[in-house]
């Protein structure tokens, strides 16, 4: 799949430590605004504890995850908008992403000091959100100002276009967000073109220091009584304690380092699982004596599309796909003791992959 997530914040908040503990491939961290020159990309495992499910019952090769593509942006300030620091490049880098993390600084460090001078999640929320509604407005009015040409020789569709552009205009301009408005399909077609900031489903960070990485602290409650109003994800995140348990190369040092810290689990293996749902893709699984495979799809893709992730060939002739579920599969333990189960389906090309269906996919070429 080719959707991606972009993390955006202010400078200095930590967005680059958590990308890093994600990532393969590292970013530099920088202590000081506008540190970066460029926005980072890295193809991102999505963690999948089926999958080591499935593979002790088939004991293949070799297990390969799902993967999300993430982008790290350069911290935005003030201004931003208007030039301001890294300015109106990496606004357009966040126009190319499909959803956000907006990382919130929730912890003070006296050797990392903050843009703004203070420790204040909600502020610096309100500062991000008023640079991309700024360019969305920008962005808003040129295509209104594109179909009044049109409309002045007649045309129904631009004059109609005008009005719709309208209500957004308006949204913007008393500091609202795009994916706060209740719009149907027919309204949201004329902005489709303009891949508006603040249309952008997000997700947000509450990057906190250790102490506060579970129950999180008066910062993260100041933060989540804002963001609660947009019914949007919310998690808490050390950022410097994850980085911590990464640089840990044992898998048991990992868990004892976790489990001093009463974590089940790093916090941003929750966050590349957010961020791949919130894209809106899901996994199926393919099983065999090579490999146990998690394959990316969009949620709502039949059979047949599902078949042509795997390969092309395999689209084009199509025959049926057996189908198992996960669930069915583990607690029966075999695959032969899913068919005798009566829980083995046959499906046909128009059939809707639920997400961690078990597939084998029948084709002829």
């Amino acid at each position: 799949m080719s959707l991606n997530c972009g993390i955006i914040g202010l400078a200095n908040t930590g967005k680059t430590t958590i990308f890093n503990c994600m990532a393969v491939k590292k970013a530099e961290a920088s202590n000081y605004a506008f540190g970066a020159a460029k926005s980072n990309i890295s193809i991102i495992n999505v963690p999948d504890p089926r999958l080591h499910e499935i593979n002790k019952y088939i004991k293949s090769d070799r297990i390969v995850p799902a993967t999300v593509e993430i982008v790290d942006i350069p911290g935005l300030t003030k201004g931003s908008s208007r030039g301001e620091g890294v300015g109106n490049k990496f606004l357009a880098d966040i126009q190319k992403t499909d959803a956000l993390i907006h990382v919130l600084r929730c912890f003070e460090d006296e050797n990392l000091p903050h843009i703004e001078g203070s420790v204040n999640p909600v502020r610096d929320k309100e500062i991000v959100d008023l640079e991309l509604q700024i360019r969305d407005l920008d962005l808003v009015e040129r295509k209104i100002a594109r179909s009044e040409k049109i409309a002045q020789h007649g045309d129904k569709q631009a004059q109609k276009e005008i009005g719709i552009l309208s209500v957004f205009k308006e949204q913007l301009e008393n500091f609202q967000n795009i994916r706060d408005l209740d719009i149907d399909e027919n309204e949201r077609e004329s902005i489709k073109d303009l891949y508006l900031l603040t249309d952008k489903p997000v997700i947000y960070v509450c990057n906190v220091d250790e102490e506060s990485a579970i129950n999180g602290n008066q910062f993260t409650e100041k933060a989540m009584e804002v963001i609660r109003a947009e019914n949007a994800e919310v998690l808490i995140i050390a950022g410097e304690l994850e980085a911590e348990i990464t640089e840990l190369e044992d898998e048991a040092d990992r868990k004892a380092f976790l489990k001093d810290y009463k974590l089940e689990e790093p916090g941003v293996n929750k966050l590349i699982r957010s961020a791949y749902k919130t894209l809106n893709l899901q996994s199926f699984f393919t099983a065999g004596p090579k490999e146990v495979r998690a394959w990316t799809i969009r949620k709502g893709m039949n059979a047949q599309q599902a078949a042509g992730v795997i390969h092309s060939d395999m689209e084009r002739g199509f025959i049926r796909a057996e189908v198992m579920k996960y669930e069915d599969f583990i607690g029966l333990k075999s695959e032969q003791a899913v068919k005798d189960a009566g829980k083995m389906r046959l499906e046909g090309k128009s059939y809707i992959v639920q997400e961690g269906d078990i597939m084998h996919i029948r084709f002829n070429v």
